[in-house]
């Protein structure tokens, strides 16, 4: 039924722009004729205690970037108090350029701090949906509660997004999305193929945007924007599979160019505090990013792809992940390797150390608590996946110890990327048990995916039965975590679809845990 609803609607929006082509296309024949120009509705993120982002992208039909004109047009905007637009407390206007895809960025200021804001854009007489968004609390004030889902990893192919009509039901007061929000490759118009081939990859700016408007076209992933503010960061299938810094796993001449089209499509389709690049420059994004929710939390948003030296022991001729032995790759000893390179270090190390936040969450892309594929008896043992942060042992407890050393209070680590849940305590040397010479430094909850696949969940138990360090696993669902973070403790539940394939599929709660202040050791 949803997804019978989804293909009309868009073979409605494809059907509207072609009537509309031929007789030209200004604002005033968007909003009274059949071309909706809110097609990928609206969005708003990186919330402040007087500001958040709004955006949106004029473009009438989802699958034809053609349907836009040529030209820039003017957006209106409004903040109200309410639902109703009783009361607009914030207006303007902006310039949709086809030079950034007809995307909007507003930075909506002079908000008044924790409270529920309602906006909307105008087009001619077109109005956008409403999106609900949140002020961050002030930056003295203690709240009661934060509500936050995070998510991650939703490939278009595998999968509906009835994990995001959750949480859009949930109301979170925030949503962190942490990387793969799209997937490079498709085939791209076909949801549930009988065999997923990797086809119709994205290489242009053409194609990233097509891939953007693509998944955006989706009702639930809407409503999940309009729900609630996000914070997004990125992982690799935003630009290429397991790149690295500026390579790739083909080790490809021209990847500089490949990465620049992909990161602008993200500028373009992501609520994000920050300015386009001057002249369009887009080969470089300053993503890392620090949030704070009054004195309850800290969010210190990491970017562990653009920085990163490249992975370590690739196969012979290519760049990419690889499953190695750690007495077989002399590069895991190597000090001089980074995930998140020498600037964002030591930004970090300033947040965590200025912080005066209850919790301090690390927001990133993919586990720090360390999965052997067998188990470790000396530090030389060891089978290790190399695109996480077992391929960046030395950099992984440099970070842990900046952890330490910072004295920040009740530090968390929030992670997706590998499709799976996990429960896990962080020390610095996995390797031995904890003691006081190697006490516990974080928990750290990982995330299953939206949609993406992952691997059976025997093969996840066994995982866990090795790496002692690891309390939960489950990879055999999808679905998303709900966080509770309170002054006294932080509550976390893995929540997983009934069926990733059904787009009305129910849910249920598979563990919960939490974190009690002043002690980072997990409680079931």
């Amino acid at each position: 039924m949803q997804e019978a609803r989804r293909t009309f609607l868009l073979d409605a929006a494809r059907l509207a722009a072609a009537a509309s082509a031929g007789a030209g296309f200004t604002a005033s024949a968007v909003a009274s004729g059949p071309s909706y120009p809110f097609s990928l509705g609206v969005a708003s993120g990186s919330p402040l205690p007087n500001a958040v982002i709004l955006w949106t992208r004029i473009l009438p039909d989802p699958l034809n970037a053609a349907s836009a004109p040529a030209l820039a047009l003017t957006v209106r905007w409004e903040v109200a108090e309410d639902e109703a637009f009783r009361k607009v407390v914030a207006k303007g206007s902006a310039v949709a350029s086809p030079a950034l895809a007809h995307s909007v960025h507003v930075d909506a200021t002079g908000l008044q701090p924790d409270r529920p804001y309602w906006y909307r854009f105008m087009l001619g007489n077109a109005v956008s949906p409403v999106g609900r968004t949140r002020t961050a609390p002030a930056p003295d004030a203690m709240p009661s509660m934060l509500k936050l889902a995070v998510a991650s990893c939703q490939h278009w192919e595998f999968g509906h997004y009835a994990a995001h009509r959750h949480i859009a039901a949930a109301a979170p007061d925030l949503v962190a999305f942490l990387g793969d929000y799209i997937y490079e490759w498709g085939p791209y118009r076909l949801r549930h193929p009988a065999r997923a081939i990797r086809s119709d990859e994205s290489f242009t700016l053409a194609q990233y945007r097509a891939r953007y408007a693509q998944y955006k076209s989706d009702p639930d992933l809407q409503s999940a924007h309009h729900a609630a503010p996000w914070i997004v960061t990125w992982d690799d299938h935003e630009v290429a599979n397991d790149y690295a810094g500026d390579i790739d796993e083909r080790l490809s001449k021209d990847f500089a160019a490949r990465r620049a089209a992909a990161y602008q499509a993200f500028y373009e389709h992501m609520p994000l505090r920050l300015a386009a690049p001057k002249e369009g420059r887009f080969g470089s994004m300053h993503m890392f990013q620090r949030y704070d929710w009054g004195r309850l939390a800290r969010f210190h948003l990491l970017d562990d792809r653009q920085y990163r030296s490249p992975l370590p022991c690739s196969k012979p001729g290519r760049g990419g992940s690889n499953v190695v032995l750690a007495r077989s790759c002399d590069a895991l000893r190597d000090p001089s390797r980074t995930m998140l390179g020498s600037e964002q270090e030591a930004w970090l190390a300033q947040g965590l150390s200025s912080s005066r936040a209850r919790w301090n969450i690390l927001a990133q892309q993919t586990p720090m608590a360390q999965s052997s594929g067998v188990p470790v008896r000396v530090p030389e043992d060891g089978r290790f996946w190399t695109d996480g942060w077992d391929g960046y042992p030395l950099a992984r407890r440099r970070l842990l110890d900046t952890v330490v050393k910072s004295g920040a209070s009740n530090p968390l680590v929030l992670a997706g990327d590998v499709h799976t849940f996990y429960a896990s305590e962080l020390r610095r040397d996995f390797n031995r048990p904890a003691s006081k010479a190697n006490p516990v430094i974080a928990a750290e909850f990982c995330g299953t995916s939206i949609t993406s696949s992952s691997r059976p969940q025997a093969r996840t138990q066994e995982n866990v039965e090795r790496n002692p360090h690891m309390q939960y696993g489950r990879s055999d669902r999808r679905g998303y975590m709900l966080l509770h973070i309170a002054p006294g403790a932080t509550r976390a539940q893995f929540i997983a679809l009934d069926n990733v394939r059904d787009a009305l599929s129910g849910q249920s709660a598979l563990a919960a845990f939490a974190v009690r202040d002043g002690s980072p050791k997990l409680a079931r």
